[in-house]
């Protein structure tokens, strides 16, 4: 029993370093309802119960720092427009080698 009550507040207080650590480091734009420093207060006098509040209301899930998300190649469509443009100029550069093989190949016979 006695161990189970170490691994326990171990493991309260490894939840609630991270929780810190996690207010400390997150933009400040992404902090919701209340500022940082009373965040790591209520975490720390109300270790449980802190970091859940901490992780449902008072980190935005994501930033609204107007940066672009990620798009898999596939989706994203500037580059599937560059991978046609690419391929149609490939495919002009293959005509035109093939044209002045077929002009060599006259200039040979003559």
């Amino acid at each position: 029993m006695t161990r189970l009550l170490v691994v326990l507040a171990f493991a309260l207080v490894a939840v609630d370093v991270f929780s810190i650590v996690d207010v400390a480091l997150t933009d400040r734009s992404r902090v919701r309802a209340l500022p940082k420093a009373l965040w790591i207060i209520v975490i720390l006098l109300l270790p449980v119960i802190g970091v859940v509040l901490w992780f449902m209301l008072g980190k935005a899930r994501s930033s609204s720092s107007g940066r672009p998300r990620t798009v898999a190649p596939d989706d994203d469509p500037d580059f599937l427009r560059n991978m046609r443009a690419k391929e149609e100029q490939d495919e002009r550069i293959r005509r035109l080698e093939q044209e002045l093989a077929d002009l060599d190949d006259d200039d040979k016979t003559n």
